[in-house]
């Protein structure tokens, strides 16, 4: 069974915001990190349950080493829904849920 990927249009802006941030310094480097975040996004639709389990209830986080970023998302029927793609470092609302409608 193949999972639809589903993107919440905050985790949209954080891929782009992550693009444009790496840009500043390095835009081939930016494109290849927006690729690799992708691909490994769209590996979720064969194998959703790859992440581990989340901190908010329902949720999984897909680390993606050697990248220092984490991918926010639930598995819901035939979907995987992507909330958020965060820097490892960063702290986000554990209450708040940004998943796709």
């Amino acid at each position: 069974m193949s999972y639809k990927i589903r993107w919440s249009p905050e985790a949209a802006d954080d891929l782009l915001h992550i693009a444009d941030f790496i840009a500043f310094d390095s835009p081939e480097n930016a494109d290849a990190v927006a690729d690799r975040i992708y691909e490994r996004i769209g590996r979720l639709a064969q194998f959703p349950h790859s992440g581990r389990r989340g901190v908010v209830a329902g949720s999984r986080e897909l680390v993606l080493t050697p990248l220092p970023f984490v991918v926010v998302y639930r598995v819901v029927q035939d979907a995987v829904e992507v909330s958020r793609i965060l820097h490892g470092a960063q702290r986000w609302p554990r209450s708040s849920h940004n998943f796709p409608q």
